[in-house]
Order: C-alpha cells, then sequence, then structure tokens
C-alpha cells in the first residue's frame, strides 16, 4: 500500500444504503430515563441521543 493517496481525483457517489441505515420514530419517555440518559451522554461528552443510538 502507498504511503500516501492523492484523492483530489476521485469522483465521490452518494451511498445507496444511506437511507436504510437509520429510521425517525416517536418515542414518548419518561423524564427520569431523559435525564439519566442526559446525565450519562455529558460523562461521555456526547449527545444523549447519540448514546440511545
Amino acid at each position: 500500500m502507498q504511503p500516501e493517496y492523492d484523492l483530489t481525483k476521485m469522483k465521490s457517489r452518494p451511498n445507496p444504503y444511506a437511507k436504510k441505515l437509520k429510521q425517525q420514530v416517536s418515542l414518548s419517555l419518561g423524564n427520569e430515563v431523559i435525564e439519566y440518559f442526559e446525565k450519562k451522554a455529558q460523562e461521555k461528552g456526547i449527545c444523549y441521543q447519540e448514546l440511545i443510538d
């Protein structure tokens, strides 16, 4: 493998599977659950939605 690659000439294309990666849902959670995940996410330095994901 080469130590350095020139990616400036590479053509980009959309990911055909991107729409299948996530699906938006509506979910009702209790305040205690949200607060728990917010606290844990803050400890890890990420948003609580990402932690739940």
